[in-house]
């Protein structure tokens, strides 16, 4: 797989650093677009002559009650995404796992456009300027979500174990200690108290 290596090389380096243009005026943070992401790859993608398959599973999709009663429909979705090299035929599948709320009909492609946002964004390691190191005002504000999942998981039951003992906040997903204005915004949005990274697997921001 010498050929589509050698080009998948060129879109990485393409695609190497996404700014964050998208923004959420109640948190005032900023993210990465999956317009944006998509927009940069596919460029690139067809520019290096590599063809594009994306193929979306539903793994589940459960009802959700928020704080004031209504009832949302969330959903997860795997995306394979499988891409050809034109010249050598070669081929290389990637995948992704994304969720996304709604009191509507669109909680499934809210799913599939984060799931294929962050196939490209972890396999591509696509950068969004986001610090590691930085205060919890930055972590709120970072469109970490599945890219950095596992990571983010290792860090969260470190800081979750730091903090038994407290009377603190904490997300029912994962444990990690909130603030009282995160929380109740989250439960009015989603019925329970969820830290920003888990709200945005939950909404599936795009």
């Amino acid at each position: 797989m010498q050929k589509l290596a050698s080009k998948f090389i060129e879109v990485m380096r393409d695609c190497s650093h996404i700014s964050k243009n998208g923004k959420n005026d109640f948190h005032g943070y900023k993210y990465a677009t999956s317009a944006d992401v998509l927009e940069r790859v596919n460029a690139s993608l067809v520019a290096h002559g590599i063809a594009s398959i994306a193929t979306p599973e539903l793994l589940n999709v459960v009802d959700v009650t928020t704080a004031k009663g209504n009832v949302e429909h969330l959903a997860t979705v795997r995306m394979d995404i499988t891409l050809i090299d034109k010249e050598s035929g070669e081929v290389l599948s990637i995948g992704g796992i994304g969720s996304g709320q709604d009191g509507g009909d669109k909680a499934v492609m809210k799913a599939q456009t984060a799931a294929i946002k962050y196939a490209y964004m972890l396999s591509l390691s696509i950068s969004t300027g986001d610090d590691p190191e930085a205060d919890r005002r930055t972590d709120e504000g970072a469109d970490s979500a599945a890219v950095h999942q596992s990571v983010a998981t290792v860090g969260k039951a470190k800081m979750h174990r730091a903090n038994i003992g407290r009377s603190a906040l904490t997300c029912c997903d994962c444990g990690l200690q909130i603030t009282e204005k995160v929380q109740k915004f989250s439960e009015r949005r989603y019925g329970r108290a969820l830290c920003m990274d888990c709200q945005h697997r939950a909404q599936g921001i795009a």
